[in-house]
């Protein structure tokens, strides 16, 4: 018999928060997409910044770039030294329902999430709501990051979750798929509409948004 889900588990990025680099550098670039792609897939790659999301100094994830890419080091440096003007909207539709998972007495819900933890109290002062959440696992803190089992298994003892009753919503399937591994229920966030409509096909009780 398949146990009731009593604890929900949000990735903030993506899925609550919207944040993007293009923020900055579509301006600094002047509108160059192409540039601008080059940029961030090859100097301050998404690869590079996931080091960071596991623990890495900013300060020397930061030099070590413009070493190999000196000529970028103005760009470089903006990539953390602006990176609260990455940090976008809240993704309303997806805030609707956890607020109604919160006020709800039957249910925990919690977060985890791949993010520096050198920028994540900015989120925090930003996003007054992270508030809500029983407890947020940033991985920076911990020197480990999603998609990596030892980041759940660390999310489960943590936190005393059965993994039987938990359900993790991610928009990155690599996440959602390591999340299964130690078994967790999966959700790969499209959209908040859809995420509704997968929350209730678990018997989550939610109201339409």
């Amino acid at each position: 018999m398949t146990k009731k889900i009593t604890t929900i588990i949000f990735d903030l990025g993506g899925v609550l928060i919207d944040w993007s680099p293009e923020y900055v550098y579509l301006k600094e670039f002047r509108g160059d997409r192409e540039h601008m792609h080059w940029f961030l897939n090859h100097v301050c790659a998404w690869e590079w910044n996931l080091q960071q999301d596991a623990g890495y100094s900013l300060a020397k994830a930061t030099e070590e770039r413009i070493a190999l890419f000196p000529e970028y080091e103005e760009h470089i440096r903006m990539y953390y030294g602006r990176w609260e003007e990455m940090l976008g909207y809240t993704h309303e539709g997806t805030l609707k329902i956890l607020r109604q998972l919160v006020d709800n007495p039957k249910y925990r819900v919690l977060a985890l999430t791949n993010w520096s933890g050198e920028t994540f109290p900015i989120a925090l002062e930003k996003f007054p709501w992270l508030q809500w959440f029983e407890g947020i696992l940033v991985s920076g803190d911990e020197g480990i990051r999603k998609p990596h089992k030892e980041i759940y298994d660390l999310m489960l003892s943590r936190y005393n979750i059965d993994a039987s009753q938990a359900v993790f919503i991610d928009d990155s399937l690599k996440n959602v798929e390591g999340c299964e591994v130690v078994g967790i229920k999966g959700i790969h966030f499209t959209d908040a509409k859809t995420l509704e409509i997968q929350l209730r096909s678990l018997g989550i009780t939610i109201e339409r948004i």
